[in-house]
């Protein structure tokens, strides 16, 4: 519409990219080709300018965006994946690809899949781009938008992407994707806004395991089972968690976030580095969140038994999805994954691969997020941490030393918890900063 403002069209651009279905999954035979297709074109339509610059097509979807610098410094790329998880889940109290826009005042919301993981930060730097594009703001080096198609599902598009930079022998001074957000609550006794930056990530693996025993007629089960046997080793799992461990990153986490705690934590957090063990025990028991920040996690997520009601399993299965703690390896959870669910059991390494390098915390990239966060979020203490998920930032170490994981929105504990989860939204004033962000951070770089 002619007369709508800048920031009502920002809003029906991400309603409208995620009402198309851009789904991923493991078996790419199940993909919707078609709706990514539509997704690509439906981006050249409501981003005309940054159409303009170069353009690379990456492994059948992943886009590569070049915008020409000045020449001062070495190039940034900012990321986010178009790519969202099935919304196969009952229950969602709005459709999930209906980019619905409810409420009023401060919890005005888009809802649907996508809204926060990641078409709202895709939105967020496209808007930012298209309006600097317009103004005829020029970088000082050169900005990459880097958006993958398949980040749910291992990445193998920003995988290449980053194998074409490097083949043309470009390294990055700042690469920033989605990551840790604005919270509050996270940590015991701080109060205010972090902004959590991932310095890393965890590693991830895949780990499937296996019982086998004889099956047989339902009617005449024996005592041990291959369910059974298979549940007793979830249990297993689940009644001895890894040993909770506080890395580098972590413990200046808490260091940063110390002025915001009072009394005994605020002295705790001041020295953790020579307190390491007890807090990382006592972040442990504090919450889901808390004890992922500090251990390698296992969780079981799939299982499988025999084809038939009336069939005793021959072969049951589940598969374990591992994150892997910063210091720890893949080999080293498979070990004790094997430790822990002892005999009878046949632990299988389906897929992995390792933490990757801890990024700086200093220097010229580090300055810009700092400064635009700083700027945008007056009242938010940056803080690095250890992101929990894995993204298609963990590519881009090859080429680049400054590697950031921050999502730029203030988000709930409740918006945190729709991510790959029924009923995610964002609420229009976090979307809206986010564009604000990525804008003060193009013109820092």
């Amino acid at each position: 519409m002619a007369n709508q403002s800048p920031e009502d069209a920002a809003i029906e651009h991400l309603r409208a990219l995620i009402r198309i279905p851009t789904v991923s999954r493991a078996d790419e035979s199940q993909v919707d080709a078609a709706a990514f297709a539509e997704f690509r074109a439906e981006l050249a339509r409501l981003y005309p300018r940054v159409h303009t610059l170069e353009l690379a097509v990456v492994a059948g979807g992943s886009l590569l965006f070049r915008w020409p610098g000045r020449g001062l410094g070495d190039p940034s790329v900012l990321m986010a994946h178009y790519d969202v998880v099935p919304a196969d889940e009952p229950g969602w109290t709005h459709d999930a690809f209906g980019g619905e826009l409810l409420g009023a005042g401060a919890e005005q919301r888009i809802w649907g899949r996508g809204a926060i993981d990641d078409k709202g930060m895709l939105c967020c730097i496209l808007e930012a781009v298209e309006t600097a594009l317009a103004e005829g703001v020029a970088p000082a080096s050169d900005i990459y938008l880097s958006f993958g198609h398949n980040e749910e599902t291992q990445g193998a598009g920003a995988e290449a992407i980053v194998a074409l930079l490097a083949s043309r022998g470009i390294r990055c001074g700042l690469v920033i994707d989605e990551g840790g957000a604005i919270v509050e609550g996270l940590l015991p006794g701080v109060e205010g806004p972090i902004a959590m930056i991932g310095l890393s990530e965890k590693g991830i693996a895949g780990v499937e395991l296996i019982a086998e025993k004889q099956g047989g007629h339902a009617a005449t089960p024996a005592p041990n089972g291959a369910t059974a046997v298979l549940a007793r080793a979830i249990l297993r799992l689940e009644a001895h968690p890894s040993r909770a461990v506080l890395p580098e990153p972590s413990i200046a986490m808490l260091e940063a976030a110390s002025g915001r705690a009072s009394g005994a934590r605020g002295w705790l957090y001041r020295h953790a580095r020579a307190l390491r063990w007890p807090l990382a025990r006592v972040l442990a028991r504090s919450g889901p969140e808390q004890a992922a920040v500090v251990r390698t996690t296992r969780a079981v997520t799939r299982l499988s038994g025999s084809a038939g009601d009336n069939v005793l399993a021959e072969r049951a299965a589940a598969m374990v999805n591992v994150r892997i703690a910063t210091g720890s390896t893949v080999e080293r959870a498979v070990a004790d994954i094997r430790a822990v669910v002892g005999d009878g059991i046949r632990v299988r390494l389906v897929y992995g691969s390792d933490p990757p390098p801890v990024s700086r915390r200093e220097g010229p990239a580090w300055d810009a997020l700092t400064r635009a966060i700083a700027e945008v979020f007056p009242r938010t203490i940056p803080s690095p941490y250890i992101m929990i998920q894995a993204s298609d930032a963990r590519h881009f170490t090859r080429i680049s030393d400054s590697v950031y994981r921050f999502l730029p929105f203030d988000l709930t504990l409740e918006e945190r918890e729709s991510l790959h989860a029924i009923d995610e939204s964002i609420r229009v004033s976090t979307y809206l900063d986010g564009i604000r962000f990525f804008r003060r951070l193009v013109e820092l770089l």
